[in-house]
């Protein structure tokens, strides 16, 4: 497990990026849903002083200590719950801040953190020995390995080919199932051999070349993501987040996947006046009305400065719209 040290010393991606458009105020509400470490939440609080009140949130238990450790010098300012961020709408009401529009800005950051690569026990990494586990909260929930093991095989390579976008999935399913036929699966660095073993030499060579894609990465983001419901709570709280946000405030998400970002991307675009009708009707007969405007066109991504510091930056994607304000398009957009 990360020290509390550790956390101290982990760095946030996107971090000057969120600040600038997330632009917490003194005075203001602000919820990080993913706290993690809470470098993010930590430079929320900063740049909110000397009273702006903030809500960290994480399902992960261990990942919350570190967060109440590392911010525990901004004592009442800031407030801990322990909960998955699909609940938002309900913890905000637990705490006092459920009216609609109360609060003023909402990040979250979603995937694994560089956190839980490094602790071999949690399972997320191919790049040391521990258990497949995967799981953000660590007391429910079905493990990696019960996927890998107990899945068919058409079920496991289309689980491969969705979530992972691997191309090769057919294959790597194919060879996870012959495996498992004469032993399971239990440690994630005999998973990551058996995807390597059936990839092209180009792939097999890149595993251990950084910042090369290593063969396993698709396979090992395809079973986290279905292990912990990613997507599905991805769109479970942006609806939650547009209610509780406040005119003139922000929501800003980070995605590290396509999928992620195309989820954000949708309900975003949708929220800013999008029409959804058939192209070919002459007149938008949908109603889309713009609740809020979209501030990143296009998502804002690491510096390379920022990548060469933190190769898990190369693939984050932020997102940022500010709610209910004056410039938001009054009608709907069919030319997004």
């Amino acid at each position: 497990m990360s020290s509390p040290q550790e956390a101290h010393a982990h760095v946030p991606v996107l971090l000057r990026q969120v600040i600038n458009l997330l632009a917490p105020q003194p005075g203001g509400r602000y919820v990080d849903a993913t706290a993690g470490a809470g470098g993010h939440l930590e430079a929320i609080l900063t740049q909110s002083g000397p009273d702006g009140q903030c809500l960290g949130m994480d399902r992960d238990a261990s990942a919350l200590d570190l967060c109440r450790s590392r911010l525990q010098r901004f004592g009442s300012r800031v407030k801990f719950v322990r909960d998955d961020f699909r609940n938002l709408g309900q913890v905000l009401a637990g705490i006092g801040w459920g009216e609609p529009s109360s609060v003023d800005g909402i990040l979250l950051d979603i995937g694994v953190s560089s956190m839980h690569l490094d602790q071999p026990d949690r399972g997320f990494s191919f790049r040391s020995s521990g258990p497949l586990d995967m799981r953000m909260d660590q007391s429910r929930g079905q493990t990696a390995a019960n996927l890998v093991n107990d899945l068919d095989e058409r079920s496991l390579a289309d689980l491969i080919d969705q979530f992972g976008e691997e191309r090769l999935a057919r294959r790597v399913a194919r060879a996870i199932v012959e495996r498992r036929a004469y032993r399971a699966f239990v440690e994630t660095t005999d998973l990551a051999d058996c995807i390597a073993s059936v990839m092209p030499r180009q792939r097999r060579q890149s595993a251990g070349r950084a910042p090369a894609i290593h063969p396993a990465t698709r396979t090992f983001q395809a079973l986290r993501i279905v292990v912990n419901g990613e997507l599905e709570a991805l769109d479970s709280v942006i609806p939650q987040a547009l209610r509780a946000v406040r005119p003139g405030g922000r929501i800003a998400i980070i995605c590290f996947h396509s999928l992620e970002d195309r989820i954000v991307k949708l309900a975003f675009s949708r929220a800013a006046g999008r029409c959804v009708c058939p192209p070919r009707l002459p007149v938008c007969v949908c109603g889309a009305t713009a609740t809020v405007r979209v501030l990143t066109p296009k998502p804002l991504v690491a510096t390379e400065d920022e990548t060469n510091q933190n190769p898990r930056s190369r693939s984050a994607r932020l997102r940022v719209v500010a709610v209910g304000t004056s410039g938001a398009n009054q009608g709907p957009n069919r030319d997004w």
